[in-house]
């Protein structure tokens, strides 16, 4: 009776334990994104942020009872030009929060997804306790993989980056981690409630990014199928016979019709623009699946995120892991893989479409760690003290480098800079425009929407798509109707030479300052 009572003391002091470091990780991570979070939205993928905000800002203009007739004209006006690729969840609550404060507050998006992140986390952390433990390993085996696993997922510089950019991908993100835990907690009991919470769940997760139904669905199917193997082995030998199992369950269907349902109604009647979404974006670009290169900058771009050492050793930890723990790894990663082959441009080129790897890889790490933390229980205590400095000493690395670029750049001057070249535009007459983001810095600081001028992105996903065009006679037809030619973007006109030799050559300099220059179209130096 006393070793049971002394045992029970033991447990309780080490969840003690555990609940503290999970805490003190949580105010790391919240630390970390709360860092400069009033600094200008510049900072990472500023075209996405700065359309959230032009969308937020047209939301609450729209919903402000006092606001200025022509103000409110102007801000519907740019949020309808910013087209809908998605709901505009994260974009109304923030236009709810502008109006309860009575003004735009442009880090609110910033914070409501930062505290959303760390959230997640707590699903995360019981997740992967609960994945090590089916593993089999040491009693503390579970804790520490968790704890390892909460420690990348709160610590990584991208992922602190990229989870507290105002878009919808960290929302979308953790609702992926909360579909997983009710779907792993539901594969354990069976239970309706879990079934409930993870249709609503995966659900919500596609509704907020269309884009997370593959590693959604492919985590689903893979427990629904490891959980008819390992409630019946002898019943379920075949993969045929599991399947039917699957179809015959009424809580599949459940799970699946929530996952579904939301989104479906959302573009019920906006099917043009799923198709066109797919047409320009997966068909016009399926070639490059046949080009290796892709699959290199695909790679190389992924170990610059998550790092080399930890996708090497989230790898392994895969193998690691047992039963449905291993099959909820297999199918996120199915899932992500299948996710990329559909968008082979965007995974060579942009960073955030990889922000589902920050937890897959976390919990991919918590076998690995869980196997090792049941290694050292076996070991003098110098090696556990040693494991857990060289822990720190990752962390607070980690952590620095996640700082390094928030401390090391201010972009505190966007909105007066941009507020100051509006002041100079012409208002006689249309003005082209070579300009950041889309024109959407200009469009958001100085209230000036431009019509543009393809960047050499744009251009390059032209000749991709096989739509090259002869240049004298495209520049003719864009700038037909227009009056004047601003360039912002001097690094993109340095890369578009013939666009350079046609207006030096041929029209004005109507004014000139500090980043940026406006030529006159309407009085071009040969007429003739």
């Amino acid at each position: 009776m006393q070793s049971q009572a002394s045992d029970d003391r033991l447990v309780r002091r080490q969840w003690i334990v555990a609940a503290g470091l999970v805490v003190l990780l949580l105010a790391l991570g919240a630390g970390l994104r709360l860092f400069d979070l009033t600094d200008e939205p510049i900072d990472f993928h500023p075209t996405r942020q700065l359309r959230g905000l032009i969308i937020a800002r047209g939301m609450y203009y729209e919903m402000l009872p006092a606001a200025d007739p022509q103000l409110r004209s102007q801000a519907l006006a740019f949020w309808a030009s910013t087209g809908q690729y998605e709901p505009s969840s994260l974009e109304r609550v923030t236009a709810l929060g502008y109006l309860a404060a009575g003004r735009e507050l442009p880090w609110l998006g910033r914070l409501l997804n930062s505290v959303f992140w760390l959230l997640g986390g707590l699903a995360l952390f019981d997740l992967a306790r609960r994945m090590v433990s089916a593993s089999g390993d040491a009693s503390n085996a579970p804790v520490a993989g968790a704890l390892v696993a909460l420690a990348y997922y709160v610590a990584l510089p991208f992922g602190v980056q990229a989870s507290r950019a105002f878009q919808p991908d960290p929302g979308m993100v953790v609702w992926i981690i909360l579909a997983s835990w009710s779907a792993y907690r539901w594969s354990e009991t069976g239970a309706w409630r879990w079934a409930l919470a993870a249709g609503a769940a995966a659900g919500l997760a596609v509704f907020t990014k269309a884009v997370a139904l593959y590693p959604v669905a492919g985590m689903l199917i893979a427990l629904m199928l490891a959980g008819c193997w390992e409630s019946r082995p002898g019943a379920a030998s075949g993969l045929l016979r599991r399947l039917g199992r699957i179809i015959r369950s009424p809580q599949a269907w459940l799970i699946a019709a929530l996952t579904l349902a939301p989104t479906l109604l959302f573009y019920l009647g906006r099917s043009g623009r799923a198709s066109e979404y797919f047409s320009s974006w997966t068909l016009a670009l399926s070639h490059l699946l046949l080009q290796p290169i892709t699959y290199l900058r695909w790679l190389k771009l992924v170990q610059e995120l998550v790092t080399p050492f930890a996708l090497a050793l989230a790898l392994i930890g895969v193998g690691f892991a047992r039963g449905r723990a291993r099959a909820l790894l297999l199918g996120l990663w199915a899932g992500y893989f299948v996710y990329g082959l559909f968008l082979p441009y965007q995974m060579t080129s942009h960073s955030y479409y990889h922000l589902q790897l920050v937890p897959l890889v976390a919990l991919s790490l918590a076998p690995l760690a869980g196997r090792a933390a049941g290694w050292l229980d076996a070991r003098p205590a110098p090696w556990r003290f040693l494991a857990a400095g060289a822990a720190l000493l990752l962390l607070a690395y980690a952590s620095w480098q996640a700082l390094i670029p928030l401390y090391g750049r201010d972009y505190r001057n966007e909105r007066s800079y941009w507020q100051e070249i509006a002041s100079y535009l012409p208002a006689d007459g249309k003005i082209i425009a070579l300009t950041q983001d889309y024109g959407y810095r200009l469009m958001y600081y100085g209230w000036r929407k431009v019509v543009l001028w393809p960047n050499r992105g744009e251009i390059k996903l032209s000749v991709l798509r096989g739509s090259g065009k002869e240049f004298l006679d495209f520049f003719a037809r864009r700038i037909e109707g227009k009056s004047y030619f601003l360039i912002t973007a001097f690094g993109q006109f340095a890369d578009q030479p013939e666009l350079g030799k046609i207006l030096n050559e041929n029209f004005p300099v109507t004014a000139e300052g500090s980043g940026y220059i406006i030529f006159d179209l309407l009085h071009p130096l040969n007429p003739g």
